[in-house]
């Protein structure tokens, strides 16, 4: 049989029939990598091609039915662990796919061993089969983690031929860890494992039996030095949920964070700590991020965000010196760069405070990413304290968005933010008058009355508060 040859780009993940210097599709540059292909997956066997067309009477027809008709409910599996299963959704869902990706050394193989663990102890069968490592190390991480006398079954391979034939045994598992599909092949490819072709194969039969057999797979996967997904984009598509495990390495804070869920909200996060004994779930996650904090120093603001459908609170700090350089420098760790710079050009022509020939640097305590523009007010009310080297009054909270023209506008779910600020003692809230607009903040106000409310219309209206 010949071999036919075809080059994929490494960036986007389309196939070419020839080689060019440059993807046609996204734009890369020296992304399109050889390949070979011998049959099976992936060829263009029993596919239409312009000398043979399918014929109509070749396939059957396909079976249509209402929006109106009857399913069961949803069948999830609970882990006992209760930041996964917020993540999820309220549980594992049975014949569900779900890719996990994080950097190396963050803690994905400790978090799916410590899961595999807690799901055979609600008398599940689990098979955790690693690529990476051999059994034997598997079994020291078990024995330090003191997992070794759950009942999980173990396997070393790399062979998705052999996985899928264990798998699709009378009595299959009901959940499988697969760690990681980098290290999968299917060896009827002549193309390496980690290839595009033999990531996007190997998770098409991994998928496809999960959905035959009503087996949960969780699929490890690495991520590329820009924090993406190793693989086709078309990777993410294929499964039904993908989760993000990122935290810094040097602190004991990991978030997992839900990116895509087909049975549940996205962008849920679940907070955990990496201790002596592997990854231990945070309950309060505000309490904890805020566990260090001191008053009545400058540059400090505190933010409640919503992650999902909790609120969370935080630290904002920020720092302003003196520049000797053309170009001040700003950085920031946890935030937007380009938000830093709109806000700083807000303080300078609607509040009079000028940093342009100041370095600023700005950023969020306990590793977390904040996107959302309800962080504006914390970011210029902890710009104001450090250029004026005043401290905010002690226990307070900012909660709003800042518009070009100077405007603290209204944000969503403010009644659970500053309920959540309430219920850990803070007494002050910065919040847009245009709250009172609402209906319901009466009621809310009545919930909150130990904490007294600071109702600003524009930026300037924060001097007050110094």
């Amino acid at each position: 049989m010949s071999k036919k040859i075809t080059y994929s780009c490494e960036a986007c993940g389309t196939i070419h029939t020839k080689w060019s210097g440059k993807c046609p599709d996204c734009g890369a540059w020296n992304s399109l990598i050889e390949e070979y292909e011998v049959g099976g997956f992936g060829t263009n066997s029993g596919l239409a091609t312009n000398n043979q067309k399918l014929k109509p009477e070749e396939g059957h027809k396909i079976e249509m039915i209402d929006l109106d008709h009857k399913i069961d409910d949803i069948n999830r599996v609970k882990i006992n662990i209760e930041e996964f299963d917020r993540v999820l959704g309220g549980g594992i869902v049975k014949g569900s796919a779900i890719l996990i990706a994080g950097d190396p050394g963050i803690g994905k193989s400790t978090l799916l061993l410590q899961t595999a663990a807690a799901i055979s102890r609600i008398n599940k069968k689990v098979f955790y089969i690693s690529g990476e490592e051999s059994v034997d190390q598997v079994l020291m991480r078990a024995r330090r983690l003191k997992l070794d006398k759950d009942k999980v079954k173990l396997a070393s391979t790399t062979n998705v031929t052999n996985i899928l034939k264990t798998l699709n045994d009378k009595n299959p598992p009901d959940i499988v860890v697969i760690d990681s599909i980098q290290t999968m092949f299917i060896d009827n490819m002549s193309s390496t494992p980690g290839t595009i072709s033999q990531i996007r194969a190997c998770t098409s039969e991994l998928t496809m039996i999960a959905k035959r057999k009503n087996i949960t797979i969780i699929i490890v996967s690495h991520v590329t030095k820009d924090g993406q997904i190793a693989g086709p984009k078309l990777l993410e598509h294929m499964v039904d949920t993908v989760l993000y495990f990122e935290g810094d390495r040097n602190q004991q804070f990991r978030l997992l964070r839900s990116i895509k869920n087909r049975y549940g909200p996205a962008g849920e996060i679940g907070v955990f700590e990496m201790n002596e004994l592997g990854l231990e779930q945070v309950n309060n996650p505000s309490q904890l991020f805020l566990s260090n904090r001191s008053n009545n120093i400058s540059g400090t603001a505190v933010f409640a965000g919503i992650e999902g459908s909790r609120p969370i609170l935080s630290e904002i700090q920020a720092l302003i010196t003196p520049s000797f350089m053309p170009t001040p420098r700003r950085a920031v760790v946890g935030l937007d760069l380009n938000r830093l710079s709109m806000i700083i050009a807000v303080l300078g022509s609607r509040f009079g405070l000028n940093l342009s020939q100041k370095e600023v640097y700005l950023n969020v305590v306990g590793g977390l990413k904040i996107s959302e523009p309800a962080v504006d007010l914390s970011m210029c009310l902890a710009l104001i304290s450090s250029a004026k080297d005043k401290p905010l009054p002690d226990a307070t909270v900012a909660i709003g968005e800042v518009s070009l023209t100077g405007e603290v506008r209204m944000v969503s779910h403010i009644d659970l933010r500053v309920r959540e600020a309430a219920k850990l003692g803070f007494k002050n809230c910065v919040i847009s008058k245009h709250v009172l607009k609402l209906k319901i903040w009466k009621n809310i106000e009545k919930s909150i009355s130990d904490m007294k409310i600071h109702y600003i219309e524009h930026i300037r209206d924060v001097a007050k508060l110094y």
